[in-house]
């Protein structure tokens, strides 16, 4: 592979995927959609003709309360006002020109990413009981080193990091701050040109869920910033998928059990596929406005570019191989049942994945 991308450095061996900026942003919505879906499936053969990964996992690492309002747009009125996402890590490997690479996709630090200003507060509102009320409503099941031992993968094996956008994110603990090399000494982070840019001036409203700091000091050679949808290597991709925040992507991985699409565009399968949701209202909204998919719209920087973003996820993704009623497209964080938050429960769920060996 060569790199066609400007923004890298010459030593990375990244395919760039130009076409879908092809389509002019002056178009009509339906009309760029309809465009987008069509590049969408030529993007989904270059990656299932680019290989299958040997070794995909995903790791469950924190239940945290989030508001019904937000994973569902508002489409979802019921007593509870809150429900439980599980916020997961990817641990991928394949290969470029023969040599190995390991990318952690979504490895969040859980004690950094507390002082994220919107879990702060929601933390505080315990009072007295803040210590007991995160052991019971945002339990901790796994770090990112303990998923590592787990899955027999050392610090110094990973070559990049990546996130689909950098809300709650500290990465000086992985990344270091140009005297101590972090925890991750050879990895780099891929991120989304537009994603580093925002995060260095966030405007009030957005930095209600950045993490204060969280990647100040950073050594600018430890981040490669991406202008397009790019093919890393054999099986992966990063897909560029702007709404949620305008620097916005999603890993594609081919995998034994077909192409993989994840993001926190939307928070289950039910939001990709509302039709076949028994999530009352969601299935209702569809019907009644024609909507292909449900946002999670907790920071909506434009919604109209994350219902787009959404739909070529799904193409790219396709139908998935366990359940034709939805999409291969597992959320980086994943809503799930959880006695605390009763009432709603999704109509299907990904979880935990172990595919392959590691290599």
């Amino acid at each position: 592979m060569n790199s066609t991308n400007e923004t890298l450095t010459e030593k990375e061996d990244f395919i760039s995927f130009e076409l879908f900026d092809s389509i002019s942003k002056n178009s009509p919505p339906m009309t760029r959609l309809n465009s987008l879906k069509q590049i969408a499936r030529k993007f989904r053969e270059k990656v299932l003709e680019s290989g299958t990964v040997p070794y995909y996992r995903s790791f469950n690492l924190v239940r945290v309360p989030y508001p019904v309002k937000y994973g569902f747009n508002n489409t979802v009125n019921i007593p509870t006002p809150f429900l439980h996402i599980l916020n997961k890590m990817f641990v991928v490997q394949y290969f470029v020109n023969g040599k190995k690479k390991t990318l952690l996709f979504s490895p969040s630090d859980l004690d950094g990413n507390e002082e994220t200003p919107f879990f702060h507060r929601l933390g505080k509102s315990f009072g007295v009981f803040e210590d007991f009320g995160k052991m019971m409503i945002a339990p901790i099941i796994r770090n990112v080193i303990d998923a590592l031992r787990i899955a027999n993968i050392s610090p110094e094996e990973i070559d990049y990091i990546s996130f689909d956008h950098l809300h709650t994110q500290d990465l000086r603990k992985w990344l270091g701050n140009g005297h101590d090399p972090g925890y991750f000494p050879n990895a780099k982070l891929l991120v989304m040109q537009e994603e580093w840019i925002s995060v260095q001036g966030l405007l009030p409203s957005q930095s209600d869920w950045y993490c204060p700091g969280g990647v100040r000091n950073i050594p600018m050679e430890r981040v490669l910033q991406l202008n397009e949808s790019t093919i890393i290597g054999e099986g992966v991709a990063i897909l560029k998928t702007p709404g949620h925040t305008m620097g916005n992507h999603s890993l594609v991985v081919n995998t034994p059990k077909g192409i993989l699409v994840s993001s926190e565009n939307g928070i289950s399968a039910d939001n990709y596929s509302p039709l076949r949701s028994k999530i009352k209202g969601v299935r209702e909204y569809a019907l009644q406005t024609g909507s292909e998919v449900i946002l999670n719209g907790n920071t909506q920087e434009s919604s109209i570019e994350q219902y787009i973003s959404m739909v070529l996820e799904k193409e790219v993704a396709g139908e998935y191989i366990e359940n034709h009623d939805f999409f291969g497209v597992s959320p980086s964080s994943e809503f799930t049942s959880y006695w605390a938050f009763p009432g709603i429960q999704p109509t299907f769920e990904f979880g935990e994945m172990h595919l392959g060996s590691v290599t």
